[in-house]
């Protein structure tokens, strides 16, 4: 135990003047963090707290178009502001110059052509139940409405944006034609009751988070990103570790330790210890500035799971996973340069497959597969599995075994190496 602890306190030593690793396992991470976690928060808060800015420039000559922008306005997920004087060319100039991103224009005719096809709808469908009788006429399609955009603007929020438009389009839609249809039918207007029954007894749509747990845990852009980034900082100790061990064995530091009377074995071991602790305190640091420091500036707390033994277990396993990976590219790498470029880019490569930059789900199926074999995947899917879903041990089962395998499979590269070089 004496030699080991002398091992580990050098181990610390080399640690402590490597500068630049220091500053990439701690410094970078905790910077990643914070941007990362504030830029997506902001984008939830544009969704979630209903504040899409939209600009309206309404041209209808009738009442209908008014009545749209009340709809939107009571829907509370839109801060409308209305200019009406604007021109195509003054809407797009907005658009690209103002740091506006959307902008709705009803045209000239809007009540007039909802009206008209309203009126088309009710008479054809009173005719086909031989209530009324009707000439033959021409079907009436409504005049299509503009939504401008900023190009910076992402499809799939455009579109969620427009999908959204014209839900509340359809509402005033099916409320005109009903209308018609009483009227049709010789009424003054809908009655009130019915009226009430039609539009006032909506089905609304509760959304529940699946955890497989019956806690409240609610998905935030914290939760996501304090333990993606975290293992993203734990597996960029390649950096160090990789380079620390390429430098030995060019120094001839492998060949003069093999001339000590203590395994070679545990100069490795010493090593893994040391990276261990650094590991699990660059978890320490980033889980805690997430729990204490981020509301403190605005930002969603992190919520630790329930399943105290299996964050610890995933911790330490996602920990001795990139150890193991870190000292498998020191092994096989010739030069420093060749350590740290290989590493930091395998690292980035894998975090990119992994999950850890964009969503796996978003993925085509070819590259969710391809996903599979990255170790940043299956750390990330364990943290998920915590903080998300109620930290299941069977679901955590896929996590722990794949990572005890690609730890084994690291260690047994790094011995067959040693071997062939005669280190061990």
């Amino acid at each position: 135990m004496r030699k080991l602890g002398a091992s580990i306190y050098k181990e610390i030593l080399l640690l402590i003047n490597d500068k630049v690793g220091l500053l990439l396992m701690f410094m970078m991470p905790i910077l990643l963090v914070f941007i990362i976690t504030i830029v997506q928060d902001s984008t939830f808060k544009l969704v979630n707290d209903n504040n899409i800015e939209l600009i309206v420039v309404n041209k209808d000559k009738g009442a209908l178009g008014d009545s749209l922008i009340s709809i939107l306005e009571q829907s509370g997920t839109y801060k409308i502001t209305t200019k009406n004087e604007l021109t195509e060319a003054q809407i797009e100039k907005t658009l690209l110059s103002d740091n506006q991103l959307l902008a709705l224009v009803l045209p000239e005719s809007f009540t007039e052509s909802l009206t008209a096809k309203a009126k088309s709808i009710s008479s054809e469908m009173l005719s086909e139940f031989e209530i009324i009788e009707v000439t033959e006429q021409k079907s009436v399609g409504a005049i299509p409405i503009a939504l401008y955009y900023d190009p910076v603007l992402q499809d799939n929020f455009r579109m969620s944006v427009s999908h959204s438009i014209r839900s509340f389009l359809s509402v005033l839609e099916n409320r005109l034609m009903i209308e018609q249809l009483y009227v049709e039918m010789g009424f003054d207007e809908i009655p009130t009751s019915m009226e009430k029954k039609f539009f006032d007894n909506q089905t609304t749509i509760e959304q529940i988070s699946a955890n497989s747990s019956s806690g409240d845990v609610i998905p935030t852009s914290t939760q996501h990103n304090v333990p993606a980034w975290s293992i993203f900082a734990m597996f960029f100790m390649v950096i160090s570790l990789g380079g620390n061990i390429v430098k030995e064995r060019l120094s001839g530091s492998f060949v003069r330790l093999q001339t000590i009377p203590s395994s070679f074995s545990l100069v490795l071991i010493s090593k893994m210890f040391t990276y261990l602790f650094v590991a699990l305190l660059q978890l320490t640091v980033i889980f805690s500035l997430g729990k204490f420091v981020f509301p403190l500036i605005g930002l969603p707390s992190l919520d630790l799971p329930s399943n105290i033994l299996g964050l610890i277990l995933v911790s330490a396993l996602s920990a001795f996973a990139a150890i193991s990976f870190a000292m498998l590219v020191g092994t096989f790498a010739k030069t420093v340069e060749q350590a740290n470029g290989f590493g930091a880019v395998t690292i980035i490569i894998l975090a990119a497959i992994g999950g850890v930059w964009v969503p796996t789900f978003v993925m085509p199926a070819y590259m969710q597969t391809i996903g599979n074999i990255s170790p940043l995947h299956w750390c990330l899917e364990g943290y998920y599995t915590l903080f998300l879903k109620g930290g299941d041990w069977y679901l955590l089962s896929p996590t722990i075994l794949f990572l005890i395998f690609f730890i084994l499979a690291c260690q047994i590269l790094i011995y067959s190496k040693l071997k062939i070089q005669n280190y061990i």
